[in-house]
């Protein structure tokens, strides 16, 4: 039998194992990578979080109102397949699906009076919640929460994120449970803390602080003075209008009309909350199945591609062997055809995650929807809103100002001549 001597051809071998072993190196890398993109930055919530509620029913002097602000959509990932399956129409849905949700959990814990959803941060509020939808895929959330009193002083600044498990896309029920249930659960419980650090006189001037800052958005000139801010730059109240002021009595009268129109937009908000329930609930499951479909495809792909190479160079650097290269014929052919068809096998499933991602791409294009005129009597006259809700509330303010001069005799105060919201 002839034997086999080690020289070039075998470092050749050598070589390519070597080859091998770096690429087995580099894939094992991906492979986890892909596996273990489940998870988002940011401050994961608990789970089951239980909901802090108020052991003993509260005096409406101590109930503190909150305005929601719908939530800013955010930014969608820069990388193309995280994008895929996004669309800026399904941020914006989620912009006031999020904080009509958070509403309903906040409702549920006693602590609060009035929790409304509003188009946009403006005067009068007691408690003012913005939010940004920093990372939302279907599967995690991830969202960045302030909250402010009138005074204008901020409760808290948090990151919230949370990451769904298949469990919790069923048993789901519009108003009291979401996929995301322990990421609002945990938001509400964080601000009935943060009330609950408050005395009884804090939550008092609170709320006179907040009905002050209307009256004087809507005539600065009768109540200037009433308001002034500190050396902290958080407003005090300096002094308060007499009991039977007419003036206020006025204002009165145009907050009442300013929450009945607010009243009218969170009962949109609410109706659309209920409709995107379903198409949005499905878009969510069928999102983190896909997801999951995806992962399991890319780490089939890479395993067949890792193999495959494998094989490839394993069958040239067998029929470098001159010594051997009689024998070695068919197996490096083998080896080449099998390798290159593991290949190809592993671009074909890569083509079969494609499909699923145009699957999820599909699903973004139901979220649009265009907003009939609305049509309000003020004082025997029929007034239309047009346009979105921020768009609405905005033309309602700028008509109650109107109003109130034409009461009044007094000159319209321009937007930059105003108390600025918190």
């Amino acid at each position: 039998m002839k034997s086999i001597t080690v020289g070039i051809p075998h470092v050749s071998i050598i070589a390519a194992a070597a080859t091998i072993a770096r690429y087995c190196s580099a894939v094992a890398m991906i492979i986890l990578l892909v596996s273990g993109c489940a998870s988002v930055p940011g401050r994961q919530v608990a789970d089951a979080v239980r909901p802090e509620m108020v052991p003993n029913e509260l005096h409406p002097d101590e109930l503190l109102d909150v305005s929601i602000v719908v939530f800013d959509p955010g930014k969608l990932p820069d990388d193309e397949d995280e994008r895929i399956g996004l669309s800026p129409e399904i941020r914006a849905a989620e912009a006031r699906f999020v904080p009509t949700h958070l509403k309903y959990t906040m409702q549920q814990s006693g602590y609060w009076g009035t929790v409304r959803v509003i188009p946009r941060a403006d005067v009068g509020s007691d408690v003012l919640v913005t939010g940004r939808i920093d990372y939302s895929d279907g599967e995690s959330m991830v969202l960045t929460i302030e909250a402010y009193d009138s005074r204008g002083r901020q409760w808290f600044k948090k990151d919230y994120a949370e990451t769904s498990k298949s469990h919790e896309h069923t048993g789901i029920e519009p108003q009291k449970t979401d996929v995301f249930q322990d990421l609002f659960t945990t938001i509400a419980n964080d601000l009935v803390d943060a009330r609950n650090q408050l005395r009884y006189d804090e939550i008092r001037n609170i709320k006179l602080i907040a009905r002050q800052q209307f009256a004087s958005s809507m005539a600065p000139e009768a109540f200037a003075g009433y308001l002034v801010k500190d050396d902290q730059g958080y407003w005090q109240l300096v002094r308060l209008p007499a009991e039977n002021d007419p003036m206020m009595e006025r204002i009165e009268a145009v907050r009442s009309r300013d929450d009945m129109l607010v009243d009218i937009i969170n009962g949109h908000y609410d109706a659309y909350y209920r409709d995107l329930w379903q198409p949005y609930s499905e878009w969510r499951r069928s999102r983190r199945d896909e997801v999951a479909a995806m992962r399991k495809l890319e780490r089939e792909a890479l395993g067949r591609q890792l193999l495959g190479i494998a094989a490839i160079v394993g069958g040239i650097a067998i029929g470098m062997d001159s010594d051997n290269i009689d024998r070695s014929g068919v197996l490096t052919d083998v080896l080449i055809l099998g390798g290159a068809a593991a290949v190809y096998s592993g671009f074909e499933k890569r083509k079969e995650t494609e499909i699923n991602k145009d699957v999820i791409a599909e699903l973004g294009e139901s979220f649009q929807s265009e907003a009939s005129p609305l049509l309000l009597e003020v004082q025997g006259e029929t007034i239309r809103l047009t346009g979105t809700a921020e768009e609405r509330y905005g033309q309602w303010r700028k008509i109650l100002r109107e109003i109130h001069f034409q009461e009044t005799g007094m000159t319209p105060v321009s937007q930059s001549e105003q108390v600025t919201p918190q």
